[in-house]
């Protein structure tokens, strides 16, 4: 008997009947219907997160004209990223309870305040609440913690621009009024520098001042030493003047009695009286001579006097010029050394007003001048200072198209496992008769893979027409497909020759392994240890590797690696099952040419 031939009659076999062909139909259909309903349903869920309800509570009470929570709930409206529904804060509890929403946001009473709050003594994180109940649905929590994270960012940039706005206009009014600042300070060099002139000329003269005022100083103490002996001399004058003036006083207030007196003596000498009017009258004579050089005298003393007090009057204003000329100098010796610190500190002052000038100017160059136009700009750029751009080796279209290689790859798999529930590919009557290994090997193997592979042929119309996915390399993706079937159906084979039933079992514990280590959702660098080294070894992992570089477009050099690995699965697993069905042949009798109950 030959390969074909065990081939057609194990096919007659499964379609005998109309019962066996019902049961073979609805087998053949088991990939087709779990990886094309799976896929179907899951083909783009993103795209329908509108249709998610979420309750918003807005009780922002906002900050004078500022209402920060009506602007984010405005835009989260227009955007329509989810079925956003305003309610009250007892309804969207109510509503979360039952499930009318999947989640719920509050924007709280506080929340423009503390948005505003930086600027005040106060400064405090604004909060946005978020309930989930994964009574609901556990990943509406998750997508509702990503929602509430795009919120926070939008709302960040939002603040943040506005923030960077005021700052940046402020900056350009500080570089405005640095510009003037310059001009300022620009005068105030040149004034300073004015001023230092001046003062360097103050210095000058006051200097040449106090040397003026010093030797005025020395000339005064000589004249008020001159006129206090002048006036010291005009004293002793004064004294012998008032002297002489006494004696002549007394020489003429003594004249009547001295008449008198003369007149009782020539009388006594027995004058007549004619002879005494004479001798009087001489006397009188002399009596006017004397009283006219007493009135003299007492004219000259009275000018000595007057010369006297005039010489001390002098000595003392000249002590006083003396002590005058002495303030002086001192004075003019201080406006020199004040003058001479001015100098100084108006030298520093225009040095100070140099630096500056000079720094205002470096400080209004750093200042960029800025439009308003540059500023909103600038602001935008602050507020969202990243922005992600995002390339792909490789890409696929869809959320479902992302899953498609595992879940055809997880098909396969159930596809064989289903066929060999009613497929006998080691007869006992084969064994007994042809006692050839290899073609009893390659005729069990190649009818469940030849049927696995008209199994993946659906799946992947399905995947391409129904569902509507892209493949960059569809022939290679299909022929991957393929080839799985083919290896799963090598593997399966080589357990139900070497353990039976116990075999056909552990085809299905294989495959709950695989389900966890092909790295299909998460990636396999996820799992734990000991399953992140199945990975490396157990099939589906390549296959799922293999679909991805052909259906994304991806590399095809790590492709062939990958069918490579799998090329030495389906080897192994047929030399395997050889070997079993050697074993077979030897342990067989004449009994086993009886057909079996089952056929």
């Amino acid at each position: 008997m030959k390969v074909p031939a065990m081939i057609a009659a194990e096919l007659r076999r499964l379609t005998s009947t109309r019962m066996s062909v019902i049961a073979l139909i609805a087998l053949m259909l088991v990939p087709v219907l779990y990886g094309g309903l799976y896929l179907w349903a899951n083909q783009d869920p993103y795209a329908r997160l509108s249709d998610v309800p979420v309750g918003l509570v807005v009780a922002d009470e906002g900050v004078g004209d500022t209402n920060y929570g009506d602007q984010v709930a405005k835009e989260l409206v227009h955007g329509g990223a989810f079925d956003w529904q305003m309610m009250s804060a007892k309804a969207a509890t109510a509503a979360l309870q039952d499930g009318s929403v999947d989640f719920t946001v509050t924007l709280p009473k506080d929340f423009s305040a503390a948005l505003t709050s930086v600027s005040g003594d106060t400064p405090h994180q604004a909060r946005i609440l978020l309930e989930t109940n994964d009574a609901n649905n556990y990943l509406a929590s998750t997508i509702g913690t990503q929602a509430v994270e795009k919120i926070r960012r939008s709302v960040a940039q939002l603040v943040g621009q506005e923030a960077a706005t005021r700052l940046l206009t402020a900056i350009s009014d500080i570089r405005a009024n640095l510009v003037t600042a310059v001009d300022g300070a620009s005068a105030l060099a040149d004034g300073a520098a004015s001023a230092h002139d001046g003062a360097q000329q103050l210095s000058n003269g006051a200097s040449q001042l106090a040397s003026g005022t010093a030797t005025l100083a020395q000339g005064a103490h000589q004249v008020a030493d001159g006129a206090a002996q002048v006036a010291a001399g005009n004293r002793t004058l004064a004294g012998y003047a008032d002297r002489a003036g006494a004696a002549s006083q007394d020489i003429a207030n003594a004249l009547p009695h001295a008449r008198t007196d003369i007149i009782a003596e020539l009388q006594k000498q027995g004058l007549d009286q004619a002879q005494i009017d004479a001798v009087v009258a001489k006397l009188d004579v002399l009596g006017d001579k004397v009283r006219a050089g007493n009135t003299t005298v007492q004219g000259a003393v009275g000018k000595v006097d007057q010369l006297s007090a005039g010489a001390n009057q002098v000595a003392s204003g000249a002590a006083q010029v003396a002590s005058g000329a002495d303030a002086a100098a001192s004075g003019s010796a201080q406006l020199a050394s004040g003058a001479s610190a001015l100098t100084y500190g108006l030298g520093t002052l225009t040095t100070g007003a140099d630096r500056l000038r000079d720094g205002l100017k470096d400080g209004v160059a750093k200042i960029p001048d800025s439009s308003a136009a540059l500023r909103a700009a600038q602001a935008k750029t602050i507020a969202d200072p990243v922005d992600v751009s995002s390339g792909k080796l490789a890409s696929a279209s869809n959320y479902g198209s992302g899953l498609a290689p595992f879940f055809a790859a997880l098909a396969g798999w159930i596809g064989i496992y289903a066929l060999f529930l009613i497929v006998k590919p080691i007869s006992r009557r084969a064994v007994t008769a042809l006692h050839r290994p290899v073609k009893i090997t390659l005729a069990g193997w190649l009818t469940p893979a030849v049927l696995g592979g008209i199994q993946m042929i659906a799946l992947f119309g399905v995947l391409a027409v129904a569902l509507g996915f892209g493949f960059a390399h569809p022939l290679g993706t299909l022929g991957v497909m393929v080839v799985a079937s083919f290896v799963y159906a090598s593997i399966i084979l080589a357990l139900n020759v070497w353990l039976g039933s116990v075999g056909q079992f552990l085809g299905l514990v294989l495959m709950v392994m695989q389900l966890v280590t092909a790295g299909g959702t998460f990636p396999w660098q996820t799992l734990p240890g000991p399953l992140a080294s199945l990975h490396h070894v157990l099939p589906m992992g390549y296959v799922v590797d293999a679909m991805r570089q052909l259906m994304y477009g991806g590399d095809l050099a790590r492709a062939g690696g990958d069918l490579l690995v799998l090329a030495a699965w389906l080897v192994g697993a047929l030399v395997l099952s050889m070997i079993g069905v050697r074993r077979m042949i030897r342990g067989r009798t004449l009994r086993d040419l009886q057909p079996s109950l089952i056929g």
